[in-house]
């Protein structure tokens, strides 16, 4: 191989470095094919002139804030209210009505799941819903307790009241934030099997959860293998009553949810009688609104056989307060609870202890509440878009308010949303008439609902939870996995090797003056602990192979940790005791300053002209030092 010259560069520019051990204050720095001293170098603002900046901020901001487009962009009501015409009415009413049947015996059901209770779960189901009508720009969206956000709370708040309702402000609060600072993009970090996993994991977790009020049964845990250990340990104990209970209603639920598939009359609505359509549309009501029906007529039966003298058979949910509850700030600290004789049966919590117990948690409930309102959103926009930010503004504020009257954190529901799409929805208006029945069924129905058997709601859950697993997603992947996991494992065993054996050109060159051979050595990317040994014992190989003053090139060295720092000072220890010359060209300042806080002592230079006179100087200096 003929020794090569580098090109040289006629224009300079002074370049200071400072800090670097052995560097030159002052050198000449130059465009090369070998690498670019064309740094940008940026005065770091001072906090008085970042502070100026805020205020013109702000002010922009509030001129945008009170813009027509902008009131309206963020109260969708008006854009909707000022078109509202009598088919609108027609198709929100029976939408509400119908979500209304079903959003009761859920919101008592799910109040379960969250450990909470019934009555936590009605709460949560009439003021955030009205708020949304305003806020709201989603005709599907029916704000309250669903099966994922009850899950969540129950996980995080671990069944204790005042921590879920604590929960749903810090919820609330943070996608408030979020959605006043447009971050509703962060969804679309969220893949689709990564939502259909987490969904299927907590159906299964919840279906679990059920199995002991479905037996009638006693078992504690938070874990999907305490709650089966549980349930094995107490299965001896099954209650008769109950589990038959709990199949008629799972039974009976199952068919019913075929019912709104059952046409009859010709495949075209349009050649159908008046008669067929008043048929199908009886059939879809009843099969729409069976969770309603079900846990009547599990009630009424409860009931007969409690004033029959038979009540032994069936477990119920228990009283439940009559009434609406009272709006109040919610308390961010929970008293002690004592018992008749005034010992303390559970101790209370101040707010940071609280926040301390749900941890990491609360940052969970949030995300997933969009994630699940979001993909609603989607379903009914059919190919519109969806404003991310507007949902995270109106859950939020759905959640503050609901946290006023002693409801825990709700969000908007698969199950409701799809029965809104169903029957026609028009507007969020439809969430007033579900409202409604929620508060009726809290002033004059509360003092039936102590005859609701646990089984019954059980059930419900049961049913409604074995279509949240995505078998079309998870089988596929389940049947891949082996390809899947293999396909990862290559793929990481390349990325790995890739970082630690960077590839690196060695060049054989010669300097202008006294033609000094010397070896340029270029690494091609940054030095990170997997390859810093490697690029050490290359280094090392090639300058006892050749015995000459060693450049290593930095071009590409955007970047280098601690340990990268500590191979190149044992480098620099090696060349030393070989009284062998190395030099660095175009470190780029980052690195520079790494290397400083590991107080290397090394030469740098940014120019060839500078870098080929030292070269010769270290010449100069071993043929006079051999003399």
């Amino acid at each position: 191989m003929n020794p090569r010259r580098p090109d040289k560069k006629q224009e300079h520019r002074p370049y200071s470095i400072h800090g670097v051990a052995n560097s030159q204050n002052s050198i000449n720095s130059g465009f090369s094919a070998y690498g670019s001293s064309n740094f940008m170098i940026t005065r770091k603002e001072s906090v008085i002139e970042s502070a100026k900046k805020v205020s013109p901020w702000f002010k922009q901001k509030y001129r945008k804030l009170f813009r027509k487009k902008t009131i309206t962009k963020r109260l969708p009501i008006l854009q909707w209210l000022p078109k509202y015409n009598a088919d609108d009415f027609i198709g929100d009413l029976i939408a509400g009505v119908t979500v209304g049947l079903t959003v009761i015996p859920q919101a008592l059901a799910y109040a379960g799941i969250a450990g909470l209770p019934p009555q936590s779960g009605l709460y949560g189901s009439f003021v955030g819903c009205l708020l949304y009508i305003f806020i709201g720009s989603c005709r599907c969206v029916n704000i309250g307790p669903s099966s994922t956000s009850s899950f969540l709370t129950g996980q995080v708040a671990g069944g204790n009241w005042p921590r879920a309702i604590v929960c749903g402000v810090i919820a609330g609060f943070i996608e408030l934030g979020m959605g006043l600072f447009g971050l509703g993009f962060v969804i679309d970090f969220v893949s689709g099997p990564v939502l259909s996993g987490f969904s299927s994991a907590v159906a299964i977790m919840i279906f679990t959860g059920q199995i002991k009020s479905f037996l009638g049964i006693k078992a504690k845990g938070f874990t999907f293998i305490q709650v089966w250990k549980s349930i094995l340990k107490d299965i001896h104990n099954t209650r008769i009553g109950d589990t038959v209970m709990g199949l008629c209603c799972m039974v009976t639920l199952l068919l019913m949810r075929q019912l709104p598939r059952l046409k009859f009359g010709p495949e075209d609505d349009n050649q159908k009688s008046t008669c067929q359509k008043v048929i199908n549309k009886i059939i879809w009501i009843i099969g729409t609104a069976r969770n309603f029906l079900v846990v009547v007529t599990a009630t009424t039966i409860s009931y007969c056989l409690i004033q029959n003298g038979q009540g032994h058979w069936l477990l119920t949910i228990g009283e439940v307060p009559q009434g609406l509850p009272e709006f109040k700030l919610p308390s961010f600290s929970s008293p002690d609870v004592v018992n008749a004789t005034g010992h303390v049966i559970e101790k209370g919590e101040t707010f940071w202890e609280m926040i301390s117990f749900m941890n990491i948690g609360l940052l969970a409930v949030p995300l997933i509440a969009l994630i699940e309102t979001m993909s609603i959103n989607k379903s009914a926009a059919e190919g519109k878009s969806v404003d991310a930010t507007q949902e995270l503004i109106a859950i939020g504020a759905g959640k503050l308010v609901n946290s006023l009257v002693g409801a825990y954190p709700g969000n908007g529901s698969f199950s409701r949303g799809a029965i809104n799409k169903a029957s026609g929805a028009r507007t969020p208006l439809g969430s007033l008439y579900s409202g409604i029945l929620v508060i009726i069924a809290l002033l004059y129905l509360t003092p039936y609902f102590q005859y609701i058997p646990d089984a019954a709601l059980a059930a419900v859950i049961m049913a409604a939870v074995l279509f949240m697993v995505e078998y079309a997603v998870v089988k596929p992947l389940w049947r891949a996995k082996t390809g899947t996991f293999i396909g990862i494992a290559v793929n990481i065993l390349f990325v790995l090797f890739h970082a630690a054996r960077p590839k690196i050109q060695v060049d054989k060159c010669v300097t202008h003056r006294l033609q000094t051979k010397y070896l340029l050595i270029t690494p091609d990317r940054c030095l990170m602990f997997p390859s810093v040994e490697y690029v050490r014992n290359l280094i090392n190989k090639e300058a006892l192979r050749n015995a000459t003053p060693v450049v290593i090139d930095c071009t590409h060295i955007y970047g280098a940790d601690f340990t990268a720092a500590q191979a190149i000072q044992m480098l620099l220890k090696d060349f030393a005791s070989r009284n062998q010359p190395i030099f660095f060209l175009n470190l780029k300042p980052s690195v520079a300053e790494m290397f400083e806080e590991a107080e290397l002592d090394f030469h740098l230079f940014y120019s060839y002209h500078s870098l080929e006179q030292a070269i010769d100087d270290s010449k100069i200096l071993e043929v006079t030092t051999k003399l």
